[in-house]
Protein backbone atom coordinates (compact mmCIF):
# COMPACT_ATOMS: atom_id res chain seq x y z
CA UNK A 1 0.00 0.00 0.00
CA UNK A 2 1.43 3.18 -0.95
CA UNK A 3 1.27 6.40 0.85
CA UNK A 4 -1.28 7.70 -0.78
CA UNK A 5 -3.62 4.76 0.33
CA UNK A 6 -3.73 2.96 -3.16
CA UNK A 7 -2.17 -0.56 -3.40
CA UNK A 8 0.40 -1.49 -6.30
CA UNK A 9 0.33 -5.00 -7.57
CA UNK A 10 4.51 -5.78 -7.97
CA UNK A 11 4.96 -9.55 -9.45
CA UNK A 12 7.36 -11.98 -8.11
CA UNK A 13 7.15 -9.70 -5.21
CA UNK A 14 8.28 -13.15 -3.14
CA UNK A 15 11.93 -14.08 -2.46
CA UNK A 16 14.43 -13.03 -5.48
CA UNK A 17 17.07 -16.16 -6.35
CA UNK A 18 20.57 -14.32 -6.88
CA UNK A 19 21.77 -13.56 -10.56
CA UNK A 20 24.92 -15.72 -11.41
CA UNK A 21 27.91 -13.47 -13.18
CA UNK A 22 28.69 -14.55 -16.63
CA UNK A 23 31.90 -17.24 -16.94
CA UNK A 24 33.59 -15.36 -19.79
CA UNK A 25 36.72 -17.72 -19.56
CA UNK A 26 34.14 -20.44 -20.97
CA UNK A 27 32.73 -18.57 -23.85
CA UNK A 28 35.91 -17.60 -25.05
CA UNK A 29 36.94 -21.53 -24.93
CA UNK A 30 34.02 -22.60 -27.09
CA UNK A 31 34.70 -19.57 -29.30
CA UNK A 32 38.50 -21.01 -29.78
CA UNK A 33 37.24 -24.32 -30.28
CA UNK A 34 34.37 -23.53 -32.86
CA UNK A 35 37.08 -21.32 -34.79
CA UNK A 36 39.54 -24.30 -34.67
CA UNK A 37 36.83 -27.06 -35.55
CA UNK A 38 36.51 -24.47 -38.90
CA UNK A 39 40.22 -24.07 -39.27
CA UNK A 40 40.18 -27.62 -39.58
CA UNK A 41 37.39 -28.47 -41.97
CA UNK A 42 38.49 -25.82 -44.06
CA UNK A 43 42.19 -26.70 -44.03
CA UNK A 44 40.77 -30.57 -44.62
CA UNK A 45 38.52 -29.28 -47.92
CA UNK A 46 41.35 -26.70 -49.25
CA UNK A 47 44.04 -30.08 -49.13
CA UNK A 48 43.03 -32.04 -51.62
CA UNK A 49 42.38 -30.81 -55.31
CA UNK A 50 41.81 -33.14 -58.30
CA UNK A 51 43.15 -32.99 -62.32
CA UNK A 52 41.41 -33.65 -65.68
CA UNK A 53 42.51 -36.47 -67.70
CA UNK A 54 43.15 -33.65 -69.94
CA UNK A 55 45.24 -31.31 -68.07
CA UNK A 56 48.36 -31.31 -66.11
CA UNK A 57 48.40 -29.48 -62.37
CA UNK A 58 51.49 -26.80 -61.69
CA UNK A 59 51.98 -26.88 -57.71
CA UNK A 60 53.36 -23.93 -56.63
CA UNK A 61 54.60 -23.55 -52.85
CA UNK A 62 54.95 -20.07 -51.60
CA UNK A 63 55.07 -18.68 -55.42
CA UNK A 64 57.49 -21.04 -56.54
CA UNK A 65 56.96 -24.29 -58.64
CA UNK A 66 57.48 -27.23 -56.95
CA UNK A 67 56.06 -29.75 -59.01
CA UNK A 68 53.98 -30.69 -61.97
CA UNK A 69 50.98 -33.55 -61.38
CA UNK A 70 49.67 -35.59 -63.69
CA UNK A 71 45.57 -36.40 -64.02
CA UNK A 72 43.88 -37.87 -60.98
CA UNK A 73 43.56 -37.28 -56.89
CA UNK A 74 46.54 -35.17 -55.24
CA UNK A 75 47.15 -33.56 -51.75
CA UNK A 76 48.61 -30.27 -51.30
CA UNK A 77 49.34 -28.03 -48.14
CA UNK A 78 46.28 -25.85 -47.25
CA UNK A 79 45.84 -22.04 -46.76
CA UNK A 80 47.04 -20.73 -49.85
CA UNK A 81 50.91 -22.55 -48.69
CA UNK A 82 50.49 -24.50 -51.73
CA UNK A 83 48.42 -23.44 -54.77
CA UNK A 84 47.33 -25.54 -58.36
CA UNK A 85 47.19 -23.87 -61.73
CA UNK A 86 45.46 -26.35 -64.32
CA UNK A 87 46.67 -25.77 -67.37
CA UNK A 88 44.97 -27.70 -70.55
CA UNK A 89 47.78 -29.50 -72.08
CA UNK A 90 46.65 -32.22 -74.08
CA UNK A 91 43.69 -30.26 -75.81
CA UNK A 92 44.41 -28.41 -79.63
CA UNK A 93 43.45 -25.21 -79.33
CA UNK A 94 43.15 -22.83 -82.40
CA UNK A 95 43.95 -18.85 -83.26
CA UNK A 96 41.55 -17.56 -86.15
CA UNK A 97 43.69 -15.09 -87.99
CA UNK A 98 42.14 -12.70 -90.30
CA UNK A 99 37.87 -13.33 -88.95
CA UNK A 100 36.35 -15.16 -85.97
CA UNK A 101 33.10 -17.06 -84.82
CA UNK A 102 31.23 -15.02 -82.70
CA UNK A 103 28.77 -16.93 -80.05
CA UNK A 104 26.13 -17.45 -82.59
CA UNK A 105 28.89 -19.84 -84.79
CA UNK A 106 28.49 -17.14 -87.42
CA UNK A 107 32.34 -15.79 -89.10
CA UNK A 108 32.91 -12.26 -89.00
CA UNK A 109 36.10 -10.68 -91.02
CA UNK A 110 38.65 -8.97 -89.71
CA UNK A 111 40.12 -6.74 -92.11
CA UNK A 112 43.28 -5.64 -90.67
CA UNK A 113 44.22 -9.26 -90.42
CA UNK A 114 43.14 -10.37 -93.60
CA UNK A 115 44.14 -8.07 -96.16
CA UNK A 116 47.78 -8.83 -97.60
CA UNK A 117 50.08 -7.57 -100.15
CA UNK A 118 52.13 -10.50 -102.52
CA UNK A 119 54.99 -10.51 -104.03
CA UNK A 120 53.68 -8.52 -106.95
CA UNK A 121 52.14 -6.06 -105.62
CA UNK A 122 48.64 -7.10 -105.46
CA UNK A 123 46.47 -7.01 -102.57
CA UNK A 124 44.42 -10.15 -100.99
CA UNK A 125 42.59 -11.00 -97.81
CA UNK A 126 43.84 -14.42 -96.28
CA UNK A 127 42.10 -16.44 -93.56
CA UNK A 128 43.89 -18.54 -91.38
CA UNK A 129 43.39 -20.74 -88.73
CA UNK A 130 46.24 -22.17 -86.40
CA UNK A 131 46.02 -25.54 -83.93
CA UNK A 132 48.97 -25.23 -81.08
CA UNK A 133 48.89 -27.10 -77.84
CA UNK A 134 50.64 -26.61 -74.45
CA UNK A 135 53.94 -28.40 -74.43
CA UNK A 136 55.26 -27.20 -70.93
CA UNK A 137 52.72 -26.43 -68.86
CA UNK A 138 55.25 -24.51 -66.49
CA UNK A 139 56.80 -22.21 -69.59
CA UNK A 140 53.37 -21.50 -70.65
CA UNK A 141 52.81 -19.90 -67.57
CA UNK A 142 55.65 -18.37 -66.47
CA UNK A 143 57.84 -17.61 -68.79
CA UNK A 144 56.04 -14.72 -70.57
CA UNK A 145 52.55 -12.98 -69.51
CA UNK A 146 50.43 -14.05 -72.37
CA UNK A 147 51.88 -16.87 -74.83
CA UNK A 148 49.17 -17.01 -76.96
CA UNK A 149 48.61 -12.99 -77.89
CA UNK A 150 52.87 -14.14 -78.63
CA UNK A 151 52.38 -16.68 -80.84
CA UNK A 152 49.27 -14.95 -82.88
CA UNK A 153 51.51 -11.86 -83.19
CA UNK A 154 54.46 -14.02 -84.69
CA UNK A 155 52.07 -16.16 -86.71
CA UNK A 156 50.81 -12.78 -88.78
CA UNK A 157 54.06 -11.71 -89.05
CA UNK A 158 55.45 -14.78 -90.86
CA UNK A 159 52.01 -15.49 -92.91
CA UNK A 160 52.90 -11.36 -94.28
CA UNK A 161 56.37 -12.49 -94.48
CA UNK A 162 55.39 -15.63 -96.67
CA UNK A 163 52.46 -14.19 -98.45
CA UNK A 164 54.62 -10.72 -99.36
CA UNK A 165 56.99 -13.03 -101.62
CA UNK A 166 54.62 -15.25 -103.51
CA UNK A 167 52.70 -14.23 -106.67
CA UNK A 168 49.01 -13.39 -106.11
CA UNK A 169 48.07 -16.65 -108.43
CA UNK A 170 50.32 -18.92 -106.15
CA UNK A 171 48.46 -16.97 -103.19
CA UNK A 172 44.84 -17.99 -104.65
CA UNK A 173 45.14 -21.12 -106.59
CA UNK A 174 48.25 -23.69 -106.23
CA UNK A 175 50.65 -22.29 -104.08
CA UNK A 176 48.84 -22.60 -100.35
CA UNK A 177 50.47 -25.94 -99.08
CA UNK A 178 53.67 -24.37 -99.61
CA UNK A 179 52.59 -21.29 -97.92
CA UNK A 180 51.50 -23.16 -94.98
CA UNK A 181 54.54 -25.47 -94.99
CA UNK A 182 56.86 -22.53 -94.79
CA UNK A 183 54.52 -20.31 -92.62
CA UNK A 184 54.55 -23.42 -90.01
CA UNK A 185 58.58 -24.23 -90.36
CA UNK A 186 59.69 -20.69 -89.67
CA UNK A 187 57.34 -20.15 -86.64
CA UNK A 188 58.27 -23.20 -84.69
CA UNK A 189 61.89 -22.75 -85.38
CA UNK A 190 61.18 -19.01 -83.90
CA UNK A 191 59.02 -20.83 -80.61
CA UNK A 192 61.87 -22.75 -80.47
CA UNK A 193 64.21 -19.98 -79.25
CA UNK A 194 61.29 -18.24 -77.48
CA UNK A 195 60.30 -21.33 -75.21
CA UNK A 196 57.18 -20.35 -73.87
CA UNK A 197 55.76 -23.89 -73.85
CA UNK A 198 53.66 -23.87 -76.84
CA UNK A 199 53.87 -26.32 -79.73
CA UNK A 200 52.37 -24.94 -83.53
CA UNK A 201 50.44 -28.32 -84.95
CA UNK A 202 48.90 -26.68 -88.39
CA UNK A 203 49.00 -23.70 -89.91
CA UNK A 204 45.83 -23.63 -92.57
CA UNK A 205 44.72 -21.78 -95.06
CA UNK A 206 40.60 -21.13 -94.53
CA UNK A 207 39.79 -19.31 -97.81
CA UNK A 208 41.92 -16.31 -99.97
CA UNK A 209 40.31 -14.18 -102.27
CA UNK A 210 40.84 -10.96 -104.36
CA UNK A 211 39.99 -7.62 -102.54
CA UNK A 212 37.06 -6.96 -105.40
CA UNK A 213 34.39 -8.98 -106.84
CA UNK A 214 35.72 -8.47 -110.55
CA UNK A 215 38.79 -9.89 -110.13
CA UNK A 216 37.05 -13.26 -107.81
CA UNK A 217 34.95 -13.65 -111.06
CA UNK A 218 38.12 -13.28 -113.04
CA UNK A 219 39.75 -15.94 -110.58
CA UNK A 220 37.07 -18.28 -110.78
CA UNK A 221 36.96 -18.53 -114.09
CA UNK A 222 40.29 -19.02 -114.60
CA UNK A 223 39.85 -21.79 -112.11
CA UNK A 224 36.91 -23.68 -113.51
CA UNK A 225 39.20 -23.53 -116.73
CA UNK A 226 41.70 -25.42 -114.93
CA UNK A 227 38.64 -27.92 -113.79
CA UNK A 228 38.20 -28.58 -117.12
CA UNK A 229 41.27 -28.80 -118.01
CA UNK A 230 41.44 -31.57 -115.74
CA UNK A 231 38.39 -33.11 -116.42
CA UNK A 232 40.10 -33.46 -120.08
CA UNK A 233 43.06 -34.74 -119.10
CA UNK A 234 41.49 -37.51 -116.65
CA UNK A 235 38.71 -38.61 -119.87
CA UNK A 236 41.99 -39.09 -121.97
CA UNK A 237 43.52 -40.91 -119.05
CA UNK A 238 40.62 -43.33 -119.16
CA UNK A 239 40.52 -43.60 -122.80
CA UNK A 240 44.33 -44.62 -122.71
CA UNK A 241 43.54 -47.06 -119.39
CA UNK A 242 40.81 -48.61 -121.66
CA UNK A 243 42.81 -49.16 -125.11
CA UNK A 244 46.26 -50.37 -123.66
CA UNK A 245 45.21 -53.23 -122.83
CA UNK A 246 44.07 -54.30 -125.64
CA UNK A 247 47.09 -52.56 -127.55
CA UNK A 248 49.61 -54.67 -125.02
CA UNK A 249 47.16 -57.72 -125.97
CA UNK A 250 48.04 -57.05 -129.56
CA UNK A 251 52.05 -56.41 -129.44
CA UNK A 252 52.57 -59.46 -127.78
CA UNK A 253 51.01 -61.39 -130.04
CA UNK A 254 53.32 -59.83 -132.59
CA UNK A 255 56.12 -60.89 -130.50
CA UNK A 256 55.01 -64.30 -130.08
CA UNK A 257 54.41 -64.70 -133.64
CA UNK A 258 57.37 -63.07 -135.05
CA UNK A 259 59.02 -65.19 -131.80
CA UNK A 260 57.40 -68.23 -133.85
CA UNK A 261 58.97 -67.50 -137.01
CA UNK A 262 62.63 -66.79 -135.93
CA UNK A 263 62.77 -70.12 -134.13
CA UNK A 264 61.34 -71.90 -137.71
CA UNK A 265 63.79 -70.05 -139.27
CA UNK A 266 66.55 -71.34 -137.04
CA UNK A 267 65.40 -74.60 -137.42
CA UNK A 268 65.31 -74.58 -141.38
CA UNK A 269 68.64 -73.22 -141.11
CA UNK A 270 69.44 -75.62 -138.19
CA UNK A 271 68.27 -78.42 -140.35
CA UNK A 272 69.73 -77.41 -144.09
CA UNK A 273 73.25 -77.00 -142.55
CA UNK A 274 72.83 -80.67 -141.22
CA UNK A 275 71.69 -81.71 -144.79
CA UNK A 276 74.86 -80.30 -146.46
CA UNK A 277 77.13 -81.19 -143.87
CA UNK A 278 75.68 -84.85 -144.12
CA UNK A 279 75.92 -84.18 -148.06
CA UNK A 280 79.52 -83.10 -148.04
CA UNK A 281 80.60 -86.20 -146.22
CA UNK A 282 78.45 -88.74 -148.81
CA UNK A 283 80.65 -86.12 -151.20
CA UNK A 284 83.54 -86.46 -149.84
CA UNK A 285 83.55 -90.19 -149.66
CA UNK A 286 82.74 -90.87 -153.76
CA UNK A 287 82.85 -87.09 -155.30
CA UNK A 288 81.54 -88.19 -158.56
CA UNK A 289 78.55 -90.82 -157.76
CA UNK A 290 77.59 -87.78 -155.62
CA UNK A 291 77.70 -85.13 -158.37
CA UNK A 292 76.10 -87.58 -161.45
CA UNK A 293 73.11 -88.42 -157.77
CA UNK A 294 72.64 -84.51 -156.84
CA UNK A 295 72.47 -83.68 -160.83
CA UNK A 296 69.80 -86.53 -161.80
CA UNK A 297 67.69 -85.45 -158.81
CA UNK A 298 67.99 -81.57 -159.40
CA UNK A 299 66.74 -82.69 -162.87
CA UNK A 300 64.08 -84.58 -161.43
CA UNK A 301 63.00 -81.08 -158.93
CA UNK A 302 63.12 -79.19 -162.19
CA UNK A 303 61.04 -81.22 -164.65
CA UNK A 304 58.81 -83.61 -162.93
CA UNK A 305 57.24 -86.42 -164.82
CA UNK A 306 60.28 -87.04 -167.17
CA UNK A 307 61.83 -89.90 -167.35
CA UNK A 308 65.41 -89.90 -167.67
CA UNK A 309 67.20 -92.97 -169.31
CA UNK A 310 71.16 -93.34 -169.20
CA UNK A 311 72.69 -94.10 -172.77
CA UNK A 312 75.17 -97.03 -172.56
CA UNK A 313 75.93 -97.26 -176.06
CA UNK A 314 78.96 -95.81 -178.17
CA UNK A 315 76.66 -92.98 -179.67
CA UNK A 316 75.33 -94.29 -182.58
CA UNK A 317 72.65 -96.36 -180.92
CA UNK A 318 70.70 -95.13 -177.51
CA UNK A 319 70.38 -98.10 -175.47
CA UNK A 320 67.77 -97.91 -172.82
CA UNK A 321 69.57 -99.58 -169.68
CA UNK A 322 67.02 -98.94 -166.83
CA UNK A 323 64.69 -95.89 -166.07
CA UNK A 324 66.11 -93.22 -163.95
CA UNK A 325 63.52 -93.84 -161.28
CA UNK A 326 64.18 -97.40 -161.05
CA UNK A 327 67.67 -96.26 -159.78
CA UNK A 328 67.11 -93.53 -157.17
CA UNK A 329 63.67 -95.38 -155.72
CA UNK A 330 60.69 -93.50 -157.85
CA UNK A 331 57.66 -95.96 -159.06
Amino acid sequence: MEQNGSYQWVPNSGPQKPIKPVNGKKILRFMLLGLLALVVIFGALTSFYTVDDKQQGVVTTFGKVSEVVEPGLHFKLPFGIQQVHHVDVNVYQKIELGYYTDSHGNTVTVRDESSMITGDYNIVNVDFLVEYKISDPVRYLFSSEEPKLILKNLIQSQVRNVVGSTTVDAVLTSGKESIQMQVKELVSQILDDYDIGLTLIEVRIQDAEPPTNDVIEAFKAVETAKQNAEAVVNEAKAYQNAQLPDAQAQADKVLQEAEYLKQKRINEATEAVAMFEAMYAEYALNPDITKARMYYEAISQILPGVKVYINTGDGSTVEMLLPLESLIGGN
